[in-house]
């Protein structure tokens, strides 16, 4: 039990952080939204993905690609929207529901058979011990959150002083965009 847990945490891990869009995404709303809204969204996300990757992990794989690329740029987009259309009013005390909301959505809707999964579902039939993959996984999925959110948090911070609230949301919906334009246009490209 200890091994799987441990070679599932650390190989789920490893997947997510090298190179993963949902980690620019995370640290955008730690920069306008309540950290533990984001955390309840991003858990609740975490679980359901990890839970449908232990229980369907070949499935996944077999997902076309185009809709993967097409749901995780529809996700950015939307996001960006969202972050567009908050009124200075709202971006410095948000309804809590609603950034759990969209960091819910955020993961839900993105990267559906990424490395992440794919590693989640290859340690659950490695080692045939569903819950502690699922555990393992989440909890390697909640390291890389906290770890985008800090980043987001602080690069909020640090530019607070020097750049006003709208450039910092425009920086924030630009980045949502460029992300959300690449998923789409791999659609295409491939």
């Amino acid at each position: 039990m200890t091994v799987a847990f441990f070679a599932t945490y650390i190989a789920v891990l490893g997947a997510e952080v090298v190179g993963d869009k949902l980690l620019y995404t995370i640290g955008v709303l730690a920069g306008r939204y309540s950290r533990l809204s984001i955390v309840a969204g991003t858990t609740a996300a975490f679980m359901f993905k990890m839970g449908a990757a232990v229980a369907v992990g070949a499935a996944i794989t077999r997902l076309p690609r185009s809709v993967v690329l097409a749901t995780t740029g529809a996700s950015f987009l939307w996001i960006a929207w969202n972050v567009w259309r908050q009124h200075e009013s709202e971006t410095t005390d948000p309804e809590a529901r609603s950034a759990l909301l969209l960091s819910f959505s955020a993961v839900v809707f993105s990267e559906w058979g990424d490395l992440g999964q794919l590693t989640a579902a290859a340690m659950s039939a490695r080692f045939v011990q569903p819950f502690v993959v699922w555990i393992a996984a989440v909890l390697a999925m909640m390291t890389k959150s906290v770890l985008a959110m800090t980043v987001g948090a602080r690069l909020r911070q640090w530019a607070r002083g020097r750049m006003s609230d709208a450039t910092l949301r425009y920086a924030s919906v630009g980045l949502l965009l460029v992300l959300g334009t690449l998923s789409v246009a791999e659609v295409f490209s491939k």
